[in-house]
């Protein structure tokens, strides 16, 4: 019996997830890829014999697509995961505080370190218990909730501005890369509930011992080569066509590629240019959807200047620090990732400048560092690391399947009911392998479907 011939568009988590589902479920994958590595924005490189990842990249015991990705690629030994979620929060002139899981039954497992959450008054913290418990009772299916800002509903819900700088934002921009001011209620409802309210143990904290190109990449092309797929690097495509009956190619620089299905996995800007009109998705949506940029910061220090394995600041330029000396391969010494999100002021920022305000805030936060000598300093960027996901997003991100049955899209950006995260790019990687798999016939080994 000949195998289904998928085509799959875009190489990063999204683009791999959906590669290796096709091919599980007997399809034959061809991957393409533009650039000269896969992991899309999960990628590392080599700097002064340092492995460096371009952004810090962490995930939850709740997002059970992306660990189940990386279980089926055998790499779950190059991750920790926490046995019991423990955030410190840093503030200059207070100290520590730390928020972490009791042994109480969700939504209550939080509420003891709250109490002690020293970074706000009494009043601030059962405050945020109110809101946390209204939070929990909104219905995510209720499309109202993303015309508004979360923001917005805290102010409605009595939480003062240092509540929403000092506890809130702290979720808000690791998760959807925004402010609370800018980010719609119903992703933070997502965010929130799914990883705070519900589970006590959803919450716990995952990352990767690994360059993060050792832990998706890397793993991700050998499985696909030894489910007998193709990988092509460099081949970035001009258009996705669809034929008199539904067929589907695609086109590249040197010549067209015909498929049973294709899978778009690119970034939303790139899908919309390269979709064919008897798709049907709407190019000017998916346009509105915007990006919001992360900027990350490496140090490297002479001396260890942390302790923890990661940290968060607040009322600091510091958002989220962690200890990447292990998976750098630095031998002596400490270096930290700095992760800057919703970094719009930061980008094209000079070394200088970033240094200039960012080594005295370390120092502030982290007392070793004033007496610790900086052997390196550099940014990476990503300007478009994510879509902007403010009030209204919803109805832009368009469902995996579209008009042509043979064409389905994957990609954090589409209709995953997450926002865009590691998870959602996975999940959205199923759904879309899943429509391209029951297209061209195949009815078992589907990957899970996602609900939104």
């Amino acid at each position: 019996m000949t195998r289904p011939q998928i085509g799959i568009v875009g190489g990063g988590l999204a683009g791999l997830s959906a590669a290796i589902a096709c091919g599980d479920a007997g399809a034959q994958v061809t991957l393409f890829e533009a650039r000269p590595r896969l992991g899309g924005a999960t990628w590392s490189s080599e700097r002064n014999g340092l492995w460096i990842d371009n952004g810090q990249h962490v995930f939850l015991r709740c997002c059970d697509h992306y660990i189940a990705f990386l279980r089926r690629l055998g790499v779950m030994d190059l991750v920790t995961l926490q046995d019991r979620l423990d955030i410190p929060v840093l503030m200059p002139g207070r100290g520590m505080a730390r928020l972490r899981r009791g042994a109480l039954p969700a939504p209550l497992h939080m509420t003891g370190s709250l109490l002690q959450y020293s970074h706000l008054s009494v009043f601030e913290r059962l405050q945020i218990g109110r809101a946390a418990f209204a939070l929990r009772e909104l219905d995510l299916s209720d499309p109202k909730l993303d015309l508004q800002s979360f923001g917005g509903w805290l102010r409605e819900h009595g939480q003062s501005e240092a509540a929403i700088e000092r506890f809130w934002d702290l979720f808000t921009r690791a998760t959807i890369n925004l402010r609370p001011r800018d980010a719609s209620l119903a992703l933070a409802v997502k965010v929130f509930q799914t990883g705070l309210l519900t589970d006590p143990r959803a919450g716990e904290i995952g990352i990767s011992k690994v360059p993060l190109s050792q832990l998706h990449a890397e793993p991700a092309e050998r499985e696909l080569e030894k489910l007998g797929g193709a990988v092509q690097t460099r081949a970035p495509v001009e258009a996705v066509e669809c034929g008199p009956h539904g067929e589907a190619s695609v086109r590249s620089r040197d010549r067209v590629y015909p498929f049973d299905a294709v899978i778009v996995a690119t970034p939303h800007d790139a899908a919309a240019e390269i979709l064919p009109d008897a798709a049907k998705v709407n190019r000017e949506a998916l346009r509105a959807l915007g990006t919001s940029p992360i900027v990350n910061l490496h140090i490297v220090y002479d001396r260890v200047v942390m302790d923890e394995p990661f940290a968060a600041g607040v009322e600091t330029p510091m958002q989220w620090i962690f200890d990447h000396t292990a998976a750098a391969g630095l031998k002596n010494g400490q270096c930290l990732t700095v992760s800057l999100s919703v970094a719009d002021a930061y980008v094209g920022a000079s070394r200088d400048a970033l240094r200039e305000e960012f080594e005295p805030a370390l120092q502030q936060l982290f007392p070793a560092a004033s007496h610790a000598q900086v052997v390196d300093f550099f940014a990476t960027c990503e300007r478009a690391a994510t879509f902007r996901g403010a009030p209204g997003t919803a109805s832009k991100r368009p469902k995996a399947e579209t008009a042509v049955r043979s064409i389905s899209l994957a990609g954090a950006w589409t209709d995953t009911g997450w926002p865009a995260t590691m998870e959602g790019a996975v999940r959205s990687g199923n759904s879309a392998a899943r429509a391209a798999l029951i297209s061209v016939g195949v009815r078992s080994g589907l990957p899970e479907a996602v609900a939104a």
